[in-house]
């Protein structure tokens, strides 16, 4: 039998805020950098989206769809494909229409609300399902929470929605002596599977491809295939922001030649094969359950949700923000929940993150601030605007 071999991508990027000042509040309720996220997309869109969708592409026909690869796809991105470069969107349309793409659920803005609130997170999962019908024209079969976040609780919430299989960390704290290269399955709700990033065969792609101080640079495909064909188990799951690829490692590092070579070198051995979550859950058995008492993600060395949550900054902005769910629900204005959703987004909470010690640069990028302080108070400026209209509005509701 031959081993598996998943590739997943994220795709995602945040709204980012304005400079919004002290004097702004309760004056002026447009929180929005336009300008940046308009510029910062259509950057990446050119960088990596187009051209790395334009090569999976050509790797699907060439390999007569043996070739195989999966994608979440935020809201929060596709609102801004949809405003600032909608040709992202017919080429992701393109991809799915091989057929030998999937497209996954995740929650719409790419927030937290699983650590927090089980309404809001069915909500934006239902958002999402709306989203990726409307612009792709697909249902999604296959959950990804933002962040890879994951728990036993989270994935019993998460199976009632309908999805039987999930994917998440192969994190080494809960993994200890086995290989996150087999399918396992939730204590809570064993009908539901379990896929676990290969964070080691992951991270060589996604962070250690362009570092020449890496003992094992230059990463050749046939080096790397040679490393996946050698590995233990049933599959191999690679799991990597899509930004990877000519934006976090530059085109001239050679990231889009190794990708490009890298289906055929895999496919040219004979025992690997490609497949999609939905493939690898139907084709294969759990090899039992995995305990995930407390929630992990893909962040940091850690792998927990440290780099959102871990410092009181973060938690009194969290705490704050889903105070205010109730009253939303009562005053259920969409312009509000619109915005409560924006100010969701994980990547707000990173900014403020203190964990420079241990992943620095992997915070810094993408980040608009200089500090983590600058990030909180500019937020917590936001979120005081927000919360007198909330406030006003359900004043006038009742």
């Amino acid at each position: 039998m031959k081993k598996n071999v998943c590739l997943y991508f994220q795709v995602h990027q945040p709204t980012r805020l304005r400079l919004y000042r002290f004097f702004d509040i309760g004056k002026d309720s447009h929180y929005y950098d336009d300008f940046a996220n308009r510029t910062i997309l259509r950057r990446v869109a050119q960088k990596c989206y187009l051209p790395m969708n334009g090569l999976l592409l050509e790797a699907i026909k060439e390999h007569k769809g043996k070739f195989k690869v999966a994608f979440s796809i935020t809201g929060t991105v596709l609102e801004q494909f949809n405003r600032y470069a909608p040709e992202v969107i017919d080429s992701f349309k393109a991809l799915v229409d091989t057929g030998c793409v999937e497209i996954l659920c995740e929650t719409y803005n790419h927030s937290l609300s699983s650590l927090k609130n089980g309404i809001e997170l069915r909500n934006q999962v239902e958002k999402q399902k709306t989203a990726l019908k409307k612009y792709l024209g697909v249902e999604p079969k296959v959950f990804r929470n933002t962040e890879l976040i994951y728990s036993d609780d989270i994935g019993a919430q998460i199976f009632d929605m309908g999805f039987d299989t999930v994917l998440t960390e192969g994190a080494k704290h809960i993994m200890g002596w086995r290989s996150p290269n087999y399918i396992y399955s939730n204590p809570r709700q064993p009908r539901q599977k379990l896929l676990l990033r290969n964070y080691t065969f992951s991270d060589d792609i996604a962070f250690r491809f362009s570092n020449r101080g890496w003992s094992e640079w230059p990463l050749t495909s046939e080096k790397f295939v040679s490393w996946l064909d050698s590995a233990e188990g049933d599959i191999i799951n690679l799991f990597m922001d899509y930004e990877t690829f000519g934006e976090h490692q530059d085109v001239s590092c050679g990231i889009f030649d190794f990708m490009k070579a890298l289906p055929g070198a895999a496919l040219g051995t004979g025992r690997l094969s490609f497949v999609t979550p939905s493939e690898a859950a139907a084709k294969l058995k759990p090899v039992g359950p995995l305990e995930v008492p407390q929630p992990i993600s893909w962040a940091d060395e850690e792998r927990d949700v440290t780099a959102w949550l871990g410092n009181e900054l973060q938690q009194d902005a969290f705490n704050k923000l889903y105070s205010l769910v109730e009253k939303l629900s009562i005053v259920n204005d969409p312009v509000l929940w619109n915005d409560f959703g924006h100010l969701q987004e994980s990547d707000h909470f990173y900014y403020m993150c203190t964990k420079y010690f241990s992943d620095g640069d992997v915070h810094k990028y993408f980040n608009p601030y200089d500090t983590p302080y600058e990030a909180f108070i500019n937020y917590m400026n936001v979120l005081s605007d927000f919360i007198i209209r909330v406030e006003e509005a359900y004043a006038t509701k009742n």
